[in-house]
């Protein structure tokens, strides 16, 4: 295997071990590269049959889906990648016909991904040779550096699209952009160029996925409101839902209301709580442990059944693979699996309630509260008491702290940074990365907390307008011109598309730690530091003092 996508990658430069670090197993990192490359051969004859009035959404929303379930940490089954494989090569071969029937022509040099084709058997054979499909095929650094930087910005995108998508709200033009950039990267004609456009491309079309993932949760849910979470337990049974998909945790609660099982959020679904939607649900009963890396100890003492909806599951224990439910692209071989809604209907979560029925209750973590809900709407209400603490001098600079959590002790560094930050300084969050500090007593500033917490890592759109929106209202011709600083953790494909989104609106000198990406050649780093600014973190007091004198 070789695997560079997510920041926990060995030594920062790629896991090529028999195990990730992620804990996906070489086979089935070697079965992703696999299933990718069978995705760019259906963007390659995707795109041309759109010139001929051919489109196919459902295979354009398989692809999606395709790059969503290589996320990290979010399917370790190779015997589904297996499937998939071939379910792509049938797709492609499927848009192929439909574009020679349409009057195309399949002449010239083909790029490999448009014609391969295997047994189950070859298939195994050629992943676990990493030679098709694989990274290491591409031997230009530079290249492969760009090429990266489309793919995980794409693989980013594509959860937003599929979360979207289970709302009913769908873009013929962001799945015909991923059709494209898949084309443009399996066609070893394509210049570094070309590729940096693409990449550049990829975040403008990452702000209107995220625009699109927006619309279709807050024209569902509602706008996000100033919300106090429970994080203490009741005597009840209880479901965890872990991951970001709003859809599914609206179909378990329905199956539940009313039950004597209570639902609780872990991680990014702690946003959950801030929509209005939900408040009509007495049985959402509050958040239960931190970020996703503590789900071990977390669903240990939560003692009932846990649902995945997306990304950010851990390869778990032997002894709790029969109390973790997983759905959507989400898999573990041993784990049970919650089957797709079948058209407008709901998913069936009666075997999770069932179990939870005869499970303790929660062990008690903590019992306090957690404030959240600043989301774009939210904070623009508040427009007018911002503004006026910001002229006043009470707020002196925002901090953009946005983001992923992970396990490594260096994580610690964004703790540190919002204990040292001034009082007269405002974090901005979203994401998994406010559970380094969104627990510290850090007070407010005459009634506005000290960090708003917009949401999940696609609220980082939120964010953005909010900065746009201050740009605006203080008449400045630049955003950077703002009072504003960006100190971001990054851990996987998600936070990869949010980045490429933010350089895409004209956010400058972001910092981004704890360490580079790793699948940054020092080419493209160095054209990244020089039109953007983007530098990795330095130390708690050097960037807090750095970042307060505006640099």
């Amino acid at each position: 295997m070789f695997c560079h996508q997510c920041q926990e990658t060995m030594k920062n430069a790629g896991c090529n071990a028999a195990k990730g670090m992620c804990g996906k197993t070489a086979e089935v990192s070697d079965l992703q590269d696999l299933l990718i490359y069978a995705c760019e051969g259906i963007g390659f004859w995707g795109t041309k049959a759109l010139g001929k009035g051919v489109y196919d959404e459902e295979t354009a929303f398989f692809v999606d889906r395709m790059l969503f379930a290589t996320i990290t940490n979010a399917n370790f089954s190779a015997r589904e990648f297996t499937a998939w494989t071939f379910e792509a090569l049938r797709r492609r071969d499927a848009l192929k016909a439909a574009y020679l029937k349409a009057g195309g022509v399949a002449s010239g040099p083909l790029p490999g991904a448009a014609t391969w084709t295997a047994s189950t058997e070859e298939a195994l054979k050629a992943a676990a040779a990493t030679g098709l499909g694989g990274w290491l095929a591409e031997a230009d650094e530079d290249r492969r550096s760009l090429e990266s930087l489309v793919l995980y910005g794409l693989k980013g995108m594509s959860a937003y699209i599929e979360h979207a998508y289970a709302i009913g709200k769908s873009s013929k033009d962001l799945f015909v952009f991923i059709m494209r950039a898949l084309a443009a990267i399996s066609d070893r004609g394509t210049t570094k160029e070309a590729l940096l456009a693409l990449v550049v491309e990829t975040g403008k079309e990452g702000v209107n996925a995220m625009a699109l993932l927006d619309g279709a949760n807050t024209g569902r849910y509602g706008n996000p409101r100033i919300t106090t979470v429970k994080t203490g337990v009741r005597g009840r049974p209880g479901i965890l839902v872990s991951g970001h998909d709003l859809r599914d945790l609206h179909d378990l609660l329905e199956q539940t209301k009313g039950s004597g099982v209570d639902v609780y959020t872990h991680g990014e679904m702690l946003s959950a709580h801030y929509y209005p939607y939900f408040g009509k649900y007495d049985n959402l009963y509050g958040n239960y442990g931190g970020s996703w890396w503590t789900q071990g100890t977390d669903i240990a003492k939560f003692r009932g059944p846990v649902l995945f909806t997306s990304n950010c599951l851990v390869p778990p224990k032997e002894g709790q693979k029969a109390r973790i439910f997983t759905t959507g692209v989400v898999g573990f071989d041993g784990c049970p699996h919650i089957a797709d809604r079948a058209g407008e209907g709901m998913k069936d979560f009666s075997a999770i309630v069932a179990l939870a029925k005869t499970s303790l209750p929660p062990e008690e973590l903590e019992n306090g509260t957690i404030v959240g809900g600043f989301a774009h709407d939210q904070v623009f209400a508040l427009a007018d008491k911002v503004v006026a603490a910001v002229k006043s001098g009470a707020i002196k600079r925002f901090v953009v702290m946005a983001g992923c959590d992970a396990r490594q002790t260096s994580r610690e560094y964004y703790t540190g940074v919002a204990a040292a930050l001034p009082k007269d300084t405002v974090i901005l969050t979203a994401g998994c990365a406010k559970y380094r500090y969104n627990k510290l007593a850090l007070g407010d500033i005459g009634g506005i907390p000290r960090v708003l917490d917009a949401g999940q890592c696609n609220d980082s759109y939120s964010l953005a307008l909010v900065a746009l929106k201050l740009k605006e209202v203080f008449g400045l011709a630049d955003v950077n011109d703002l009072p504003l600083s960006f100190d971001i953790a990054w851990y996987e494909q998600k936070a990869v598309l949010v980045l490429l989104s933010l350089l895409s609106l004209g956010f400058k000198n972001i910092r981004l730690g704890p360490t580079l990406p790793g699948f940054l050649s020092p080419g493209v780093a160095k054209t990244l530091v020089e039109a953007f600014g983007i530098k990795c973190i330095g130390t708690v007091e050097g960037d807090v003092a750095a970042m307060v004198a505006g640099s």
